[in-house]
């Protein structure tokens, strides 16, 4: 079954705000064994929303429609589905005496303005609001349906958990159907390109797309890769099998496969798994050890701890960071020699000063330059990064990272603490 997913309002057209729902709901149709070929978002215009519902209709099983229940002007969801289904709307006195319900316990009086959403296309059924005022509507078109639900995300899923996945399990079970589920994962990376992540996994994908056009789909996988600038790049690995219990297996396994081609090809590349950020595998790594971590910060200003006290119980591990962003406090605070501060040799003193005035197992340091003019005779994207650990030398580490100066930052953040992650252990 393909259900394809309608965002109304301009909003959204403007970027004034951002599309959460047609994600959400793509995940949770994944999850169902529902296939989501297109997203459409349209702005609050009746004529284009009515285009939009024919379209998705003409290629698509059904569709949810968000926003446009309000009870303003540009409100229209309503007179547009009614139009698609060719019915006039009815105004439902149930709806209009539980708006008023609602409103009273509050201690309110109802708006003449909140009748608009008690008005519904004649033949559709309706989702009870329980979060807010605007019912959904389930509206049957000949064989297909037009699923309503308000804007608001917690007031969306509600709905969609409660009225829509049950009626879609049902309109499949009818269809004969065999129910399924697609499920995915997200490997995340630092340090290779999206092209080279490519043509490293490019023997393995043809194999899956190659299984899958030869019918041997139980078992293949779809891969995509999703570039997330500060973040890396994130592999999404899909499976789709009969239940969740099986799918996940099969996640596991090719999960575990896409990690042995990556690390053969450029080593320990692999920092996370779905929401896992760079700070949570240091966590891991440090906590792993039992090791606690001091950082002594420049160009970065703190975004590097800021990153870390991210993570729940960092206290136990992270003792804190020196932003030593004036060259007087590198010398005077961290014991750096006076001299160039953008260099290997004051990186390495800056570990060793963070370890020593933080009282730490592990200091970590990066220095570098911003921009927007060169320092120290090293050009803008320069960056050194100190470590200093149980048991080994201090070591320094140089390189070049692209941007402007917030990403310059936010580069060698990440960079830095991936570093520190592959040197832990």
């Amino acid at each position: 079954m393909r259900i394809e997913i309608v965002a109304v309002g301009t909003e959204l057209l403007l970027g004034q705000i951002a599309d959460t729902n047609s994600q959400w709901l793509g995940e949770h149709l994944a999850a169902l064994g529902v296939a989501s070929h297109f997203h459409q978002a349209v702005g609050d215009n009746h004529d284009r929303i009515v285009l939009a519902l024919r379209t998705a209709l003409a290629r698509s099983d059904g569709i949810i429609v968000c926003g446009g229940l309000g009870p303003t002007h540009d409100d229209i969801t309503r007179d547009a589905i009614a139009e698609v289904m060719n019915v006039p709307l009815v105004r439902d006195e149930d709806v209009v005496a539980k708006i008023r319900t609602m409103f009273s316990s509050r201690g309110r009086e109802m708006p003449e303005s909140n009748l608009r959403q008690a008005d519904v296309p004649n033949g559709a059924a309706i989702i009870v609001q329980t979060k807010g005022t605007a019912p959904g509507l389930i509206c049957p078109v000949g064989h297909k349906v037009v699923y309503a639900v308000p804007g608001v995300p917690y007031e969306m899923s509600d709905m969609f958990e409660r009225a829509i996945a049950p009626d879609l399990q049902k309109r499949m079970a009818e269809r004969g159907e065999i129910e399924g589920t697609i499920v995915s994962r997200v490997i995340r990376t630092w340090g290779m390109s999206e092209s080279g992540l490519g043509e490293t996994l490019a023997e393995y994908i043809a194999t899956q797309d190659d299984d899958a056009a030869a019918g041997t789909v139980a078992g293949t996988a779809t891969v995509a890769f999703l570039a997330s600038g500060i973040e890396g790049i994130k592999v999404r690995v899909t499976v789709r099998s009969a239940d969740e219990d099986t799918a996940m297996a099969l996640l596991d396994e090719h999960e575990a496969e896409v990690r042995a081609i990556l690390t053969a090809a450029a080593g320990d590349v692999v920092f996370g798994i779905d929401d896992e950020a760079i700070e949570d595998a240091v966590a891991r790594a440090l906590a792993t050890d039992g090791l606690t971590l001091g950082l002594a910060e420049s160009l970065t200003g703190g975004l590097a701890a800021s990153r870390l006290v991210n993570v729940p119980g960092a206290s136990s591990w992270f003792r804190g960071s020196v932003v030593s962003y004036a060259s007087e406090v590198k010398f005077d605070v961290l014991g750096v020699p006076v001299g160039p501060v953008v260099s290997e040799d004051a990186a390495r003193a800056m570990a060793d000063g963070a370890r020593r005035v933080l009282g730490s197992d592990v200091g970590l340091s990066i220095t570098g330059v911003a921009g927007p003019a060169e320092q120290d005779g090293q050009p803008v994207g320069t960056v050194f990064v100190g470590l200093a650990r149980p048991g080994h030398d201090t070591e320094a580490f140089g390189f070049n990272v692209p941007g402007d100066r917030a990403r310059v930052r936010q580069y060698a953040t990440i960079a830095a603490l991936d570093l520190l992650r592959r040197n832990l252990g």
